[in-house]
């Protein structure tokens, strides 16, 4: 099996590609990553000597890039590429609300360019990796299924909707075999410390302010980013062409007990909380509902929160070469 996996450096793209290369039927992996602040060429250390492994340092959003990767990979053998799955993504909201143009080059133009590249060049099959923001916020009760109407409300969210809606296209106007997955809040080893759990665990370690928008209320649904991964392989390889589905390990949390949860773990005393000024437009509540993945491929998460917690801080402590190398990126 040979894959293109574009963003495959970042947090959650790493883990597909050491659990892609832990695979016996995978005969060919290419990254493309432009190696962009989240983008850690750290985190696949432990292949890059693989020789099924082959890295690209390229912007998905660049045409002459992508066709000449695309038209090499086309060459290589007679056997054309089986699937892309594009984890490349601006993804962090704040981000977004300052820098909303670099959001809407690589989700939108990105993807858009990387679906004509995939058609011209017969990859078979195209998996979008998106998110569960696109459904906006939701209220004290219910779940977001695949159904849900998409309701971005930050710049972030609303490129990432964007980028569905042309994947959605790309199967029933010119008939690719195109996928999209949207899967609630990631967590685990090798997420870049701007994102809530690894910024927590960061700074109670040194011994410095947590800060905690508004009251801390909202509401995430969390799932660890080895589950989330698995659960892409099942769509990878047994998903309906066409079809959105979600990704959740049904485990939502208010960001505030997130926080002292870390707290505890690490003995530190909850006077390091600091609640700062809210999010501009920072959606209330999240709960994805995956009953569809579960029922059609089998799959369900592995990882309980507490555990998947605990061994995530874990991890941070035992890492310190990882964090300290991010140096001025943080």
């Amino acid at each position: 099996m040979r894959l293109i996996v574009t963003g495959g450096c970042g947090f959650i793209g790493s883990e597909f590609v050491r659990q892609a290369l832990a695979r016996p039927e995978i005969t060919s992996l290419v990254n493309i990553d432009l190696l962009t602040y989240a983008g850690n060429a750290e985190n696949l250390k432990s292949v890059e000597n693989d020789a099924r492994y082959h890295f690209v340092r390229a912007d998905i959003a660049d045409e002459s890039a992508m066709q000449s990767i695309f038209l090499e990979e086309r060459q290589k053998t007679e056997h054309p590429v089986d699937a892309l799955v594009n984890f490349a993504a601006e993804s962090h909201v704040d981000r977004s609300i300052l820098s909303p143009q670099d959001f809407i080059r690589t989700n939108i133009n990105g993807t858009s360019l990387l679906l004509e590249k995939a058609r011209q060049h017969g990859v078979k099959r195209f998996l979008q990796i998106s998110t569960d923001e696109v459904y906006g916020s939701l209220g004290p009760e219910g779940y977001f299924t695949e159904e849900t109407l998409l309701h971005p409300n930050s710049p972030y969210s609303a490129s990432k909707a964007s980028a569905d809606l042309l994947v959605g296209a790309a199967h029933h106007t010119y008939g690719q075999e195109a996928l999209i997955t949207r899967c609630s809040n990631n967590y685990g080893p090798y997420q870049f410390p701007e994102k809530l759990i690894p910024l927590m665990i960061l700074s109670a370690m040194h011994d410095k302010p947590l800060p905690v928008y508004g009251d801390g209320l909202n509401v995430r649904d969390w799932i660890h980013v080895s589950d989330h991964c698995e659960a892409l392989w099942q769509v990878l390889l047994h998903g309906r062409a066409g079809e959105v589905y979600n990704i959740g390990a049904d485990a939502t949390r208010k960001n505030i007990d997130i926080v002292r949860a870390i707290l505890q773990q690490l003995g530190k005393p909850e006077s390091l909380i600091s609640y700062v000024a809210d999010r501009l437009g920072h959606d209330r509540r999240y709960a994805i509902d995956s009953s569809k993945i579960h029922q059609e491929l089998g799959w369900t998460p592995r990882w309980k929160q507490e555990e998947g917690l605990a061994s995530t801080v874990e991890w941070y402590l035992k890492n310190q070469f990882w964090w300290e190398k991010l140096g001025n990126r943080l």
